[in-house]
């Protein structure tokens, strides 16, 4: 359960602070639909740009926004189909474009998830304390832009291996910026320097996204609705839901298949990760590139119960492709395999984790044979934006991009994408993921052993007393907006 226990007399500050800096928060219903957004609010909108340090930008945490970087309203949920000429299957795969929210990646709402319920209930005090936002690269961005946005301040801590843009723009929003040792799969480094902040620190509240269940909350709810949304249209015709699949990472992201299982229990939920490393697929572990998707360990938040698939992809294929995607002998190459001008126009809304996210998509349709009717929903959580200079990188390295590369990095890495690396989890194939928690958030983050097998034990029960505090948290948020005295009418 999230903790929603009231601290009053650290409630009454953060009042006062939201409403010293006109500090209006948006409600989860508000968030998943934005046409319960005050007018007052949508008229502010008009003049503020997507990325803007603007409070009103708390209204923009959804996946509606429109498509432009500056004075957006709202429309419909931001996605994108691949054709079969890009993924060599004929099943449809339709992502939501995370491109769209205020900084490029849709971690600020996992964030407004794990902060907003401590701001609204006193637990966490904006005048004294600071937000320590531990992640590999888009959820310290998306906390460090939520707590500005909310009057607080933060730390950001990622491994020093992470995108150069990554730490160009924390810079200038973070307080402290903190550099740990490894590269995206070096999650225990990160663990152990928020272990050395509590221990040293009063005025700091530790927000891991890999055990933070309002990360989990905010996706089970508005990606869930969302990705529900653009299912309903694509089943209109005759489509068939087959299944929702999305690199682990926190886990967080895999909230919206639980979502949508409720509704179709017989789709599928499969979770990807790095060959590299695969912690999931073979307890496995090692270094890759795809930045983002964290690993060596299971995260606390993960149900793993209802997890049906797990697979690996190989980060040599994301980096590659990443050059196929936007390069021009890579956008040339694939005009003359009948791909669309249009569809080329939209591959850079993929970042590297959404390529990942693509090529696990493609394994799950192949591994089930489907057809043209089936339906395989995923996500893009980023786009290319961020990670620009590891194009340059590429480039210095392996040479200016080729017609002759683009082509063997279109037959290899997409028409050649296999049925390897995958594994249809059994009851016990989950279970002895799920006792691998065990080892990181029993021995080393001292969780509770009891909570840990009500997890598993207590199925579904412990799942939906948590996704039931929607409710009660929107009711928080309005009774705090109240409280300040800025409540849009």
């Amino acid at each position: 359960m999230i903790d929603l226990t009231i601290n009053e007399k650290q409630l009454e500050k953060a009042v006062a602070r939201a409403r010293e800096k006109n500090i209006l928060i948006p409600t989860f219903r508000q968030q998943a639909d934005p046409g319960l957004i005050p007018k007052t609010i949508k008229e502010a909108l008009k003049e503020i740009g997507l990325w803007d340090f603007n409070s009103r930008n708390l209204f923009r945490i959804t996946w509606k926004n429109e498509p432009v970087g500056f004075g957006g309203g709202f429309g419909d949920v931001n996605c994108m189909e691949i054709p079969s000429e890009l993924s060599g299957v004929n099943a449809r795969i339709i992502a939501l474009v995370g491109k769209w929210f205020p900084t490029g990646a849709h971690k600020v709402g996992a964030t407004f998830g794990c902060l907003v319920p401590r701001l609204i209930t006193g637990q966490f005090d904006p005048t004294r304390q600071k937000a320590v936002w531990p992640s590999t690269g888009n959820f310290c961005r998306g906390g460090a832009y939520d707590a500005t946005l909310l009057g607080c301040e933060s730390i950001a801590i990622l491994p020093e291996g992470m995108s150069q843009e990554r730490f160009d723009w924390l810079s200038g929003v973070a307080g402290e910026v903190i550099k740990t040792p490894g590269c995206e799969s070096n999650v225990k480094e990160i663990f152990d320097k928020c272990r050395e902040l509590r221990d040293t620190r009063r005025d700091i509240s530790v927000f891991n996204q890999f055990e933070e269940f309002g990360n989990y909350l905010w996706h089970y709810e508005i990606t869930g609705q969302a990705i529900g949304s653009i299912l309903k249209e694509a089943m209109s015709n005759g489509g068939r839901y087959a299944g929702f699949v999305s690199q682990t990472g926190s886990a967080g992201t895999l909230g919206a298949g639980d979502y949508l299982k409720e509704i179709f229990p017989l789709s599928r939920i499969a979770a990807g990760e790095a060959l590299q490393c695969p912690t999931l697929l073979m307890c496995g572990y090692g270094g890759h590139r795809i930045e983002g998707i964290g690993d060596k360990h299971v995260p606390w938040i993960h149900n793993v119960r209802n997890t049906d698939m797990v697979m690996a992809v190989d980060d040599n294929a994301c980096m590659n492709l990443t050059r196929l995607f936007n390069e021009p002998a890579g956008h040339d190459f694939l005009f003359q395999q009948g791909v669309s001008e249009e569809t080329i126009k939209n591959l850079p809304l993929l970042g590297i984790s959404s390529i990942g996210n693509l090529l696990c998509s493609i394994k799950f349709a192949k591994y089930y044979e489907l057809t043209d009717r089936d339906i395989v929903l995923t996500v893009w959580t980023d786009s290319m934006d961020l990670y620009k200079t590891r194009l340059n990188e590429m480039e210095e390295s392996f040479g200016p991009y080729s017609e002759l590369r683009a082509a063997k990095d279109y037959h290899r890495y997409l028409m050649g994408e296999s049925t390897a690396n995958t594994r249809e989890l059994t009851y016990y194939d989950r279970k002895q993921i799920h006792n691998l928690k065990y080892f990181t958030w029993i021995e080393q983050q001292g969780k509770d052993l009891n909570e840990l097998n009500a997890q598993w034990y207590d199925y579904p029960d412990y799942w939906e007393r948590i996704r039931r505090q929607v409710e009660d948290i929107d009711r928080l948020i309005e009774a705090f907006n109240d409280s300040t005295g800025l409540s849009a009418p």
